[in-house]
């Protein structure tokens, strides 16, 4: 599901394709504060130590202990599901709508006043869907929108010929995920190299 998730998380990000490398991949994803991202399998010393450059991000499938060079961040969670068509639906006061571009579908639920009050997206890659940047604004918590974006996420994926979901969550994330029927994957190190 690893592989899976970081071909969809280019996608869905509009970076470069993922280079292949004997323990995971290589994103050079060229933003300020996100020169490049290591995305591995398993913790490869050799490869970790190498790495010298600044805005060098990891993420690394299960627990790793990395040296003073990296800020380690909460933990988060390689996550998935089955896909199944469900109802979306939000309060009245907002309004759900999807659209695509390309191999990406995108979610926003906006309030009465036209701001956006969440999105995400859904990357298509085979038989996968990569949800990313599922985001509720802090104001409208706690109503269902998460829930509504989700839904009409899986939806659409499914509707577009694709069975599982994946995603990687923050432990925020995990809760809502785990009560939509996400099954956790593996654990996952987060860090970055500002030197």
């Amino acid at each position: 599901m690893l592989d899976a998730w970081v071909h969809g998380w280019t996608i869905s990000r509009n970076t470069a394709p993922p280079v292949r490398l004997p323990t995971g991949y290589r994103v050079d994803v060229g933003l300020p504060g996100h020169a490049v991202r290591y995305v591995l399998h398993t913790y490869d010393a050799e490869l970790v130590d190498g790495l010298a450059g600044p805005d060098t991000w990891l993420k690394i499938r299960g627990q790793a202990a990395l040296d003073a060079r990296w800020e380690v961040q909460p933990r988060e969670y390689l996550m998935t599901t089955v896909l199944s068509t469900a109802q979306a639906a939000v309060p009245p006061s907002y309004e759900l709508k999807l659209s695509r571009r390309g191999a990406v579908i995108d979610a926003t639920v906006t309030a009465a006043d036209g701001s956006v009050a969440a999105r995400g997206t859904a990357a298509l890659t085979g038989e996968a869907a990569v949800f990313d940047q599922i985001e509720t604004s802090p104001q409208h918590r706690r109503r269902g929108l998460g829930r509504g974006i989700m839904d009409a996420l899986a939806s659409a994926a499914q509707y577009a010929g694709a069975t599982t979901g994946v995603l990687v969550a923050t432990e925020d994330g995990r809760a809502l995920y785990t009560a939509l029927g996400w099954r956790l994957s593996a654990p996952m190190t987060a860090a970055v190299s500002r030197g």
